[in-house]
């Protein structure tokens, strides 16, 4: 991947009205959920070009760490956001090092998640924060997870069990993008017929992320997603195109 991808992706994390009201839904539940009074130590895993960090940055000290080496050179030469190179699956810090740590739509990026989520509850501080956030359903698996080379979507308590805790550790758990979820499965599966097998990238497939990022429609999804920070304040969704899930340690 070269430079201008990620100048790309730059933007897409800082415009596009996916990351935008996803950004604002997430910190939303660590004020409500995390104390709002101290100052954090934070650790994000797949930091891409920094978007996560800087959302995570009100809360407290940012450690980054992305596994793409050129991304993680981009991020530190270019974008000047201090990034370590790394593994979800081998983090490479003592045990209870951190008082949160997140993995926004990293672990299905991931072929061993299970370790995934025992390497994020091991650097987790006592009494700390794992949240994480995943796609939802295998029904919507499409061209998107395979431009982005997913391994798989989860169901709700499938993703929770991969961290190994007592229900009463489960701090929020919940679907959210909502009210996109019954449009893109609509879509996805009238292209079943014409899907054999397995679903195949094409040379010019593109990531759904390239489509509705400029304009009316942006702002429009925008506000439409953005309404479920209000709504998951009392209500959890039970289907959606994500899952979200806190844990304390």
């Amino acid at each position: 991947m070269d430079k201008q991808y990620y100048k790309e992706y730059y933007k897409l994390e800082r415009e596009h009205w996916w990351f935008m009201a996803r950004g604002e839904i997430l910190a939303s539940l660590i004020k409500r959920n995390i104390n709002p009074n101290k100052r954090l130590k934070i650790l994000n895993i797949g930091t891409a070009t920094g978007g996560g960090t800087a959302m995570l940055e009100k809360f407290g000290d940012v450690t980054s760490i992305e596994y793409d080496e050129d991304c993680c050179q981009f991020l530190n030469e270019v974008l000047h956001i201090p990034a370590l190179q790394g593994s979800i699956t081998e983090l490479d810090f003592d045990d209870n090092s951190f008082d949160v740590v997140c993995a926004f739509d990293v672990i299905e990026h991931v072929e061993d998640d299970a370790k995934a989520a025992s390497e994020m509850l091991r650097v987790c501080n006592k009494d700390g924060f794992v949240f994480a956030t995943v796609p939802a359903f295998m029904l919507l698996w499409s061209e998107h997870d395979v431009v982005n080379h997913h391994h798989r979507r989860y169901k709700i308590n499938q993703f929770r069990s991969l961290f190994k805790v007592q229900d009463s550790n489960v701090v929020f758990k919940s679907y959210f993008n909502f009210f996109f979820f019954f449009p893109i499965a609509a879509v996805r599966i009238l292209m079943w017929p014409f899907q054999k097998g397995k679903v195949k990238a094409k040379a010019n497939a593109e990531s759904d992320f390239a489509r509705f990022n400029t304009g009316f429609l942006n702002k429009l999804f925008y506000k439409i997603f953005l309404m479920e920070k209000s709504i998951l304040k009392s209500i959890r969704f039970p289907f959606g195109v994500s899952i979200t899930l806190m844990i304390k340690k």
